[in-house]
């Protein structure tokens, strides 16, 4: 854990550097990762690849720059009325909504907008502190010299770039203060610890006080993950962060002993990336509008976590840092309800952060990008959260590994791994590892695709069921993936299907690996149904929309003319889909296994998994409307 936040808190403008500002030229001086194909540097030095078949060389393309989180990071300074900024963008128009967060009044505290706004002219804009004075200062900085200052940034399409929060200090003229910009979030909660996670403006050692004790960083970062440890299971407690000379109070409860068989309630969703419908249903990449209304109904519901299993951003990017403000703006979503209980994220397809080669045809071809290390979608996945380690490293020393004596792959990192909370686990895996999104041209450039669990990754789940197995304290297991094994709206060409053709799978180094991706969505079942006997569920995302099928030993599971090992399906499954946290909506489509599908629904919904015991039953309710959608035993029978 230390590790990864060392490499958390490196300077982002030293990275930055060497991925944007490098001249062309230098691009050479990266080692392609030998697990690709036919990329290659041409004479110039430019990174291209070329199309065996044809010979026709695809350029790598310049990122397309649109809105970075820099910009919006680096906008902001005190003003002699108030709040200045400057995105260095002389063409950009637009207006900033404002106003004070009271933190002393509210459970969860939100900025009350003020009547009025900044126009953006020529990139910059002033926010005017001292008109919000006399029956304006809900806050008394007219008295105290603090405030807290929300604000929305939206350019002159009306689409909202960036909803943020500072703290300044003065009675004009005004200065930035240090401010937590993101957070605090809970992450990795156990009985008797937890890590208190938080982003702030500047680089300083901050500290937590939990029930008399104080934790604090070991040196000054920007991104901070402070773990705080002696405390007792199942136990409720205040933690203030201690900002400069503000403070922030919030509460969480610790996880039951383990094997503790009191009632408790999760949440799952996934699929939150930017709708369609105008306003908050867009803050430029997520739909913070369903976002904020599924974690108010979680939080209301008494969930004890959200476990929520990708596609949080549109993604899809060979921007960096445009991607970085996509995750900015989910974080900012979720966090007036993740400061008391864990949202626990998994990685979906949209994801994706990409080398994107291009040429006159048109066509686009994406892979992975690299150095995997520091610019691959895993590694800035890993951080913008705050997951559990499993152990499992990479694909590297897998059947298929060109080199196993070097890294050749990916980190898993943060994005595969198992987590408990009383007698359940959580079993969280990555169906779009080292993903390339062309997949008709996988086997040329090299690449996993989509809804794929390649070698390590399925061997480790192996081992985590196993040892559940023989875990007394565990009565259920879920696991959770974005793919599902089985679409049944919007993905019938892809996931685990492929529209019935078993020959898409990932090509390593130019060369195919043995299993097809419907040979391996069956080895996947395998594992669940017939070597696990408390898997209860998958949980999955990517379609939007709410599905719960049961798997039966008749159901139909396969393309005609099959000629292939069938899988012997030895007692009902679950497969749960709930790709409906704001993404646009899929309709039922027809397949093998239809009749198996028990429910469907476009509309939003979440899920709330009450377990009681060896009870567990699933409530399934339409944030926006709160009607209740269905409600179901799930272990009934």
């Amino acid at each position: 854990m230390k590790l990864i936040h060392f490499l958390k808190c490196l300077n982002r403008t030293i990275i930055v550097l060497l991925l944007y500002t490098i001249v062309p030229s230098l691009y050479a001086q990266m080692e392609i990762p030998a697990v690709y194909s036919n990329i290659k540097y041409d004479s110039a030095g430019r990174l291209c690849f070329i199309n065996p078949d044809t010979q026709m060389k695809y350029y790598l393309r310049d990122p397309e720059k649109v809105y970075q989180l820099p910009m919006i990071e680096k906008s902001l300074s005190g003003s002699a009325k108030g709040i200045a900024f400057d995105f260095g963008r002389p063409g950009l128009s637009g207006k900033i909504c404002y106003g004070f967060i009271d933190m002393g009044k509210a459970r969860i505290p939100q900025p009350v907008f003020f009547w009025n706004d900044a126009p953006v002219s020529e990139g910059k804009a002033e926010i005017n502190i001292t008109e919000m004075s006399g029956k304006y200062d809900l806050v008394k900085w007219e008295l105290f010299g603090r405030l807290k200052m929300g604000y929305r940034i939206i350019d002159g399409d009306g689409t909202i770039i960036y909803d943020g929060k500072v703290n300044m200090k003065g009675k004009g003229p005004f200065e930035t203060d240090v401010s937590i910009t993101e957070g605090p979030f809970l992450n990795v909660l156990t009985p008797k610890s937890v890590i208190i996670s938080f982003k702030t403006n500047q680089p300083v050692i901050l500290s937590v006080e939990v029930n008399g004790m104080e934790f604090s960083d070991d040196q000054p970062v920007v991104d901070h993950e402070i773990q705080v440890t002696g405390l007792q299971p199942g136990t409720k407690y205040d933690y203030t962060v201690f900002c400069g000379d503000n403070a922030e109070t919030y509460s969480f409860r610790t996880a039951p002993f383990p094997g503790s068989r009191k009632p408790f309630t999760f949440a799952y969703a996934s699929d939150s990336r930017a709708g369609q419908g105008g306003g908050e249903r867009n803050i430029y990449g997520t739909n913070a509008y369903m976002i904020k209304k599924l974690g108010a109904l979680a939080l209301q519901q008494g969930a004890a976590f959200f476990q929520f299993t990708g596609d949080l951003i549109n993604g899809y990017s060979d921007d960096v840092e445009k991607t970085r403000l996509e995750y900015a703006n989910w974080k900012r979503a979720v966090e007036p309800f993740a400061h008391y209980i864990p949202f626990v994220v998994g990685m979906g397809n949209h994801e994706a952060i990409n080398y994107i080669f291009d040429n006159e045809t048109g066509r686009d071809i994406y892979i992975d990008r690299f150095p995997f290390a520091t610019g691959s979608s895993e590694a800035l996945f890993a951080e913008n959260v705050v997951n559990p380690l499993s152990g499992l490293k990479s694909e590297d020393r897998s059947e298929c590994d060109p080199d196993k004596n070097n890294m050749d792959f990916p980190a898993y990192e943060e994005s595969v791994f198992c987590y408990t909370y009383g007698n359940i686990a959580m079993i969280v895996m990555n169906s779009n590892y080292w993903y390339a999104p062309t997949a008709d041209l996988v086997r040329y450039t090299g690449g996993n695709i989509h809804g794929y669990i390649m070698d390590n990754q399925l061997g480790w789940l192996k081992k985590t069921l196993k040892k559940l197995e023989k875990d007394n304290n565990i009565d259920h297991v879920f696991v959770t993936i974005h793919t599902p094994a089985f679409p049944n709206g919007g993905h019938a060409a892809d996931d685990m299907w492929y529209s019935g053709n078993n020959d898409y799978r990932p090509y390593i180094a130019g060369e195919p690996v043995k299993k097809g991706i419907i040979e391996r969505r069956d080895e996947f079942l395998d594992l669940m149904i017939n070597h696990s006997t408390k898997a209860i569920a998958l949980l999955c995302g990517d379609e939007h929309n709410y599905c719960r099928m049961k798997l039966m030993p008749s159901t139909r599971i396969y393309p005609p003319e099959w000629s292939h090992r069938k899988l012997v399906i030895s007692r009902p499954f679950w497969q749960i889909t709930n790709g409906s946290a704001g993404a646009p909506y899929y309709g039922q489509e027809r397949f093998p296994w239809s009749k198996a599908v028990k429910a469907f629904s476009t509309q939003y919904a979440l899920c709330l998994f009450h377990i009681d015991g060896r009870k567990v039953t699933l409530e399934v309710i339409n944030p926006d409307t709160l009607e209740i959608i269905e409600k179901v035993e799930l272990n009934s029978d």
